[in-house]
């Protein structure tokens, strides 16, 4: 890592290998007991008996029990062997709610004492950062999104800075909001690449629109900056005024491209190419090369192709020239191109260097060659914004892997599409899996399943602010499962039914259009029946409702066990000088806000 010797000790302590294993092993036992519960599936409900198989008070008290803050019960503290009192060592039933979610709060990440403040990280990366040039991006984004993209693009930014790189990788880029922010904000040179052609498409729409917002601001800035000048220019002596006038006669105009550029005939030579118009076509073609050959031709005019490279630079790449650089009398046209196309060529360079933004479509892997995506690869930070499934696993893999990667700031999400080593019985020794990482884990032929990888994903913390679970939609899906199965006789399908509860105006409603998109005859089921099956069990909706609140309590474990997994691959690396957890967002607004953070050696 680049830098200031010794930087690396300014960074806040980290977890050492030994207390993140420690870590992992105790959330690992604990979810040896209690992951059934998280296997579960809402949809098998009723058919598999769920409750009376997994859970032994009554579903009233189960819901009291978790109702009822954890502060307001019995001062019982939890310590590591009081399993056997949360659940039945017989059975296997839960027996003990109030100590299950205990439990379940002391093995999270928030209690376990594992992750590091981002207060903490942003104040010893504070260096020398330029900081945010003003894009407000509530204008163009929604709440969640705004809060993400800013709290994430604010510490990127600052590794940036701290590891002296101005190359950043999106990896799973998707719509390109954090991507064409950091290039605009914070005048980084951004990779955005994303498997989906139809998301390459709209960040390059998005980013046009973007470029707009942030000429804008730059436009105003200037307006602002002008306005000032001339203030002062008007306080001045006469003289001074006039001198200030003679500077100021004929200035460049950025906002037309150097359409006034010395009088020169070009006003109408400007192309209207977008900053991402040119970047997808010619993404391997650098600014300066077309400088440098312009500034070799026997032609002093500039070239059409020259002029469309303007375009692809800030606002403020090319600088106006001062009196002493400008004096048209005592200059021949050859020394004035020469000088034109220096001082282009100067700020060429250093554009190409920042501030621009190249979306590209490719399917990463961990197997992955940036090279061969990128073709001016260089020491960079590699970031990702909620990485669907294995694509949070495999940039961490790539980061260790690749010496040009300096950095890595992944938020994972979307944990159900995480492929697992052990899920499955047959043997794929040539597969990169998702799950695990670690050594410790790989070793035990840790399995989380489907299921409690899908209720990693639910939001404790929106449901303890009144954000209510879809208790009646999870119940018409069990009770259609009970018609399918006993009048059907189907008990394992591919198809889904998909939203179409949303679109039902009854449960008969739903089970008929249910029954359709399931390619099952409906015609001789009558309305009459379908409603013996929805009286049948109306009463018993409590104990789905009771078991998704115990999953929900569940959920920061299993996240917690995911996480703790890369860090602790990450604690296996011989080439990693800092590495943790930072809770970067609000979890209200982002569930998924944990970023795992490392920076090489």
């Amino acid at each position: 890592m680049s830098g200031p010797p010794g930087a690396v000790l300014l960074l806040p302590p980290q977890l050492s290998p030994g207390a993140a294993g420690a870590a992992l092993r105790r959330v690992a036992r604990f979810l040896g007991r209690a992951l059934p519960l998280g296997r579960a599936h809402a949809v098998e409900f009723y058919t598999r008996a769920v409750w009376e198989r997994l859970v032994a008070p009554p579903p009233e008290l189960v819901l009291q029990a978790l109702r009822r803050p954890l502060a307001e019960a019995s001062g019982t503290e939890w310590d590591d062997d009081m399993f056997s009192d949360v659940f039945c060592e017989n059975s296997k039933k839960l027996i003990n709610v109030h100590l299950f979610a205990l439990a379940a709060k002391y093995y999270s990440l928030s209690s376990l004492s594992v992750s590091t403040p981002l207060e903490d990280i942003l104040e010893a990366l504070r260096g020398d950062s330029q900081g945010p040039t003003g894009i407000k991006t509530e204008e163009f984004m929604n709440n969640k999104k705004s809060h993400e993209v800013q709290v994430m693009a604010d510490l990127v930014d600052k590794i940036a800075n701290y590891c002296g790189i101005k190359q950043v990788i999106d990896i799973g880029s998707g719509k390109g909001y954090l991507s064409s922010f950091l290039s605009m904000q914070y005048n980084l040179k951004v990779y955005g690449i994303d498997s989906s052609i139809t998301n390459t498409n709209g960040a390059l729409e998005r980013s046009r629109k973007l470029k707009k917002h942030w000429r804008a601001y730059q436009t105003r800035g200037r307006t602002n900056l002008k306005n000032q000048r001339l203030e002062k220019a008007n306080e001045r002596p006469l003289e001074s005024e006039i001198k200030c006038k003679a500077v100021d006669e004929k200035p460049l105009n950025n906002d037309s491209s150097l359409q006034s550029l010395d009088q020169a005939p070009i006003q109408d030579s400007v192309p209207s190419c977008g900053l991402t118009e040119i970047v997808v076509s010619e993404t391997s073609k650098l600014t300066e090369v077309a400088l440098v050959a312009q500034t070799q031709s026997e032609d002093s005019k500039l070239s059409e192709e020259v002029l469309a490279t303007l375009d692809v630079l800030p606002v403020d790449a090319v600088e106006v020239f001062s009196s002493s650089q400008r004096n048209c009398g005592e200059l021949c046209e050859e020394e004035k191109a020469q000088r034109r196309m220096a001082s282009l060529k100067a700020k060429a360079k250093k554009s190409s260097e920042s501030n621009l933004y190249f979306p590209l479509t490719s399917c990463i892997t961990a197997e992955t060659e940036l090279s061969d995506i990128i073709t001016d690869l260089e020491d960079c930070v590699m970031v990702g914004l909620h990485t669907c499934g294995n694509l949070a696993a495999n940039t961490l893999r790539i980061f260790t892997a690749k010496p040009e990667i300096k950095a890595v700031c992944s938020v994972g999400c979307c944990y159900h599409l995480l492929s697992e080593e052990f899920e499955n019985q047959e043997a794929c020794p040539e597969e990169v899996w998702g799950f695990p990482m670690c050594q410790y884990l790989k070793d035990k032929g840790w399995c989380c399943g489907r299921n409690a990888r899908m209720s990693a994903c639910l939001a404790l913390e929106r449901v303890a602010v009144g954000q209510m679970l879809p208790t009646e939609s999870l119940f018409y899906r069990a009770v259609l499962q009970v018609i399918i199965e006993e009048i059907y006789g189907v008990t394992k399908s591919d198809q889904h039914v998909g939203k179409t509860f949303s679109k039902s105006s009854s449960f008969v409603d739903y089970a008929r259009k249910s029954l359709k998109k399931l390619e099952l005859d409906d015609s001789k089921l009558p309305d009459s029946c379908i409603m013996d099956y929805y009286e049948k069990y109306k009463d018993r909706m409590n104990e789905l409702e009771a078991f998704n609140m115990l999953k929900v309590v569940l959920a920061p474990c299993i996240e917690a066990l995911i996480l703790l997994d890369r860090l602790c691959y990450l604690k296996e690396q011989d080439n990693i000088a800092w590495s943790g957890l930072v809770k970067l967002f609000d979890p209200v607004k982002s569930p998924r806000c944990y970023a795992v953070i490392a920076l090489k050696k």
